[in-house]
């Protein structure tokens, strides 16, 4: 490669940039699930019926793909809002993703340091192992994040998350409801004391219900019934796990007066004409995925079952789509399951507490049976 004539030789990188520590963390990693069982992603895997599939391709066939999205949208945000039965004075907001919610929350809570209560940079905390993009959503805005242990057997440490929120003072606290990737509802009790404590504090807690379709509870029934103890409290939903991963919307509810600030910092147009239309046509359906969350939990409790009988397995009860496992040796039954055809996640690198964890997705009775097969061949 030649430098330009009007460049010096030694001319600087354009890598320089680039943010160091952009440069220095891992890409949110994809497995290549080519000819494999895909169970590693916590997908619905369950399609459209051939009749449902045939109408909604004829529906997006007439979306008006050359404007930008308008009251489209807008109906799918009244439409959701219909669906949750919305609690008076709250609002709904829309995101491409509930990834794209938690980036605009760091986003619109980067307060600066002289402006904190602290005097520190704002902050975002969140129990440990969860969600990896409490922790790089922080990060890529410039935010520390503090991450607080769970306990052995994977629930909350109270005293510890008290003590990290009264030291740290964070301007977010996300609580996952189901958890990922343990999949445990945490002591309602301890999550209405770190409620509580966040809000004296001045501070904001998400409740992340993305896998509310599998769950027995939910934390709107308290919001509800107690709205003068959740005015800081914002609940956020996707509906990836209610069967459209591929169509990437999620959306998020609360006082009105503090999502109307949040939603500030959301670009224009942020969900597309085709997103909208695809969840507005699964909203009409909503009592076909109702009945596919009701086959995934059956399909759940099987696996436990037959996860029990495998020696050296260990399967912690969940309420979400997915199990994590204990096995002997992650990366060998890891590698033999995918050797025999089936894609699970080995999470037992990413947190001490998950050594030698699997996160196995539960998927169809087919799949569900060829995975036991090869986890048990790969022990």
């Amino acid at each position: 490669m030649t430098t330009p004539a009007n460049l010096p030789a030694n001319a600087p990188s354009s890598l320089q940039r680039i943010r160091q520590d952009v440069q220095s963390m891992h890409a949110y990693a994809v497995q290549d699930a080519t000819g494999l069982v895909k169970l590693d992603a916590m997908e619905n895997p369950y399609g459209l019926p051939p009749e449902l599939q045939a109408a909604l391709g004829q529906r997006l066939g007439q979306v008006a793909i050359n404007r930008y999205p308008g009251a489209r949208v807008d109906d799918l945000r009244h439409a959701l809002a219909t669906h949750v039965d919305l609690p008076q004075g709250w609002g709904l907001m829309l995101g491409n993703g509930s990834d794209e919610l938690i980036s605009l929350l760091a986003m619109a809570c980067d307060v600066p340091a002289e402006a904190t209560p602290t005097g520190r940079p704002a902050s975002i905390l969140a129990p440990v192992p969860g969600f990896v993009m409490y922790a790089m959503s922080a990060q890529l805005q410039g935010l520390d994040f503090h991450g607080v242990p769970l306990t052995a057997d994977f629930e909350l440490d109270e005293p510890a998350m008290l003590d990290a929120i009264t030291r740290h003072q964070p301007a977010i606290v996300y609580l996952a409801y189901p958890n990922n990737p343990t999949g445990n509802l945490w002591d309602d009790r301890t999550i209405e004391r770190i409620v509580a404590l966040q809000g004296q504090l001045g501070g904001l807690v998400v409740m992340d219900e993305a896998y509310q379709p599998f769950a027995a509870r939910t934390w709107l029934d308290p919001m509800r019934a107690h709205p003068e103890r959740h005015g800081h409290v914002l609940l956020m939903r996707t509906l990836s796990k209610f069967g459209l991963a591929g169509v990437r919307l999620g959306y998020m509810m609360g006082p009105q007066a503090l999502l109307a600030e949040v939603d500030k910092v959301r670009p224009p147009y942020n969900v597309s004409v085709l997103n909208a239309e695809c969840a507005l046509f699964a909203l009409e359906h909503a009592p076909v995925f109702a009945e596919q969350a009701l086959a995934i939990r059956a399909q759940r409790g099987w696996l436990l079952a037959e996860l029990a009988r495998l020696p050296g397995v260990h399967a912690y009860p969940s309420e979400a789509n997915m199990l994590l496992v204990r096995v002997p040796n992650a990366q060998q039954c890891f590698d033999g399951m995918k050797r025999s055809g089936v894609l699970v996640k080995n999470v037992s690198k990413m947190h001490p507490l998950l050594h030698n964890c699997l996160r196995l997705t539960v998927g169809t009775p087919a799949e569900n049976q060829r995975m036991v097969q090869a986890l048990q061949t790969s022990l």
